[in-house]
């Protein structure tokens, strides 16, 4: 996920540790229903995050600073790649299907 879309940083009070970003990649796995084979965080320059073809996930730093939908946003975009490896028309349907059921539409 590219970050090309600027965001604004959240307040440091939003800012969540390493452990609670990887808690919610993994609640978002079980309900999407996949399996990340790893789920790694570190600084990245160019993008939120990203998933490789062998189910590595990996999450930039930074993107624990960001508000609580934006990193769901992200998390769901990397997880769909496990099930959908291109941004077809499947994708973005299962992407707005599952960031509407978490805002309850």
């Amino acid at each position: 996920m590219s970050k090309s879309t600027a965001h604004e940083r959240a307040p440091l009070e939003e800012t969540v540790p390493a452990d609670v970003l990887k808690s919610e990649v993994l609640a978002w796995a079980r309900r999407i229903g996949v399996t990340p084979k790893e789920i790694h965080i570190r600084p990245m320059k160019r993008k939120w995050a990203s998933c490789s073809s062998s189910g590595r996930l990996t999450f930039s730093t930074d993107l624990m600073r960001q508000p609580a939908e934006f990193r769901a946003e992200a998390i769901v975009h990397e997880l769909l790649h496990l099930k959908v490896p291109n941004h077809g028309p499947l994708f973005r349907v299962l992407l707005r299907a599952y960031l509407a059921e978490r805002k309850g539409d």
